[in-house]
């Protein structure tokens, strides 16, 4: 097998490209449009899967960079903290708490489902917990960690088991979590607030001056740019200190905490933020991460045991639908804003954060904006779910039938 590794800048040419063609595939493809299948989302499988025919015919395999892709990530996270003034969002405690509850509901069931599956194949019990919950609401990385513990107890294979669910998950919950959502706002005649968004997280209350809508000037771009990179560079401090003292929090949920902190704080000293080059700035960043997020995914890794894993995530795509349908929609007040994070539920619940947040965004600028739901599901979906995560696997692997 010849490897070729992509430079950053290699890797975010190709990532753009992903994009370009995503977009136009989707403005060709009415039935993409239709399911409201995020466009990075549409490129980015298309690159994988040509890069897995490559890789499978001519015998030469791309492996491309990551440090580009993570700071899109933390970049995007930071324009949707400086989205979230708290004025106009005091009544998200009661929401959030049902959100976070039903999260832990889905982390339990994910388990039971991959624990039933992995014994109906007399796999070991483990590595139901691998494409449970590990997988799936941990998404890729979470997947790594755990199949080095399970290997480093005699699993020779977890870590394949574990990558290769979490690449399904991905694929899965990218293509299933905007159509759901859609489907979801047309049958209950859903709208937003004030129609379509350009950058749906941001409150659509805020002023013309606040958004600077009009076009920015070049030094507006450039102060923002300043001020976004200052932020994650800010987060990025706060996190090396965190994990000093031993308390582990994703780079993107400290970088969107600072960015919560820095609009707030500047909300109360009557300080303006030109949001019309935030929100540009949050649009890029958002796609051209998923983009290349999606393009970097190692499908080839789903190899011999596709049918015990298609099976685990066809019954997990019925489970999580049912309970964002039946639970969190109807909890959350059956209205609009319960559609939206019933959409970011589905897609960090199947895939990852950033699914989410591109499916929402999908949506969202077709029927209207949301701040509400972006914030809530930016909150349940990060720092509160790897919590529960860990101690729902942790509770799990006490039970006898894992020892």
């Amino acid at each position: 097998m010849t490897q070729i590794p992509l430079s950053e800048l290699q890797t975010l040419a190709v990532g753009l490209v992903a994009a370009v063609l995503g977009t136009a595939l989707t403005h060709r493809l009415r039935v993409l449009k239709r399911l409201d299948i995020p466009s990075p989302v549409v490129g980015g499988i298309f690159v994988a899967v040509v890069v897995t025919l490559i890789r499978a015919w001519a015998g030469v395999e791309f492996t491309f960079g990551t440090q580009l892709s993570e700071f899109f990530l933390l970049m995007f996270f930071t324009t949707v903290g400086l989205s979230a003034k708290l004025s106009s969002l005091k009544s998200g405690g009661k929401p959030l708490a049902l959100l976070c509850g039903i999260t832990v509901l889905l982390i339990v069931a994910q388990n039971v489902v991959g624990v039933l599956i992995a014994l109906m194949f007399g796999a070991h019990p483990y590595h139901g917990l691998l494409v449970g919950s590990v997988s799936l609401v941990g998404g890729p990385g979470t997947a790594a960690a755990w199949g080095k513990e399970a290997q480093a107890i005699g699993l020779e294979h977890a870590p394949e088991v574990a990558m290769a669910g979490a690449t399904l998950a991905v694929v899965a919950g990218a293509l299933v979590a905007g159509p759901a959502t859609g489907w979801l706002v047309r049958r209950k005649g859903l709208t937003g607030p004030s129609g379509p968004s350009a950058a749906p997280w941001v409150d659509p209350g805020a002023s013309a001056d606040e958004k600077s809508a009009a076009g920015p000037s070049i030094e507006q771009v450039m102060r923002t740019l300043l001020l976004l990179i200052g932020i994650i560079l800010l987060g990025e401090s706060l996190n090396m200190r965190a994990r000093a003292a031993g308390f582990m929090l994703p780079g993107f949920l400290t970088a969107m905490l600072c960015g919560v902190l820095v609009t707030n704080f500047a909300d109360v000293f009557r300080m303006k933020l030109a949001m019309g080059p935030v929100e540009r700035n949050g649009q890029i960043a958002l796609q051209a991460f998923l983009a290349m997020y999606l393009m970097s995914l190692r499908l080839w890794t789903l190899g011999g045991i596709i049918v015990p894993l298609a099976l685990n995530i066809i019954v997990q795509i019925v489970l999580i639908l049912l309970i964002g349908y039946r639970l969190l929609f109807r909890a959350l007040g059956r209205d609009y804003d319960a559609a939206l994070a019933v959409g970011g539920f589905v897609g960090f619940g199947l895939s990852s954060m950033a699914v989410g947040m591109a499916t929402m965004d999908s949506v969202a600028r077709r029927y209207g904006p949301s701040a509400r739901a972006f914030l809530l599901i930016t909150l349940a979906g990060s720092f509160f779910v790897d919590l529960a995560n860990a101690f729902v696997v942790q509770a799990f692997l006490l039970l006898p039938i894992f020892r």
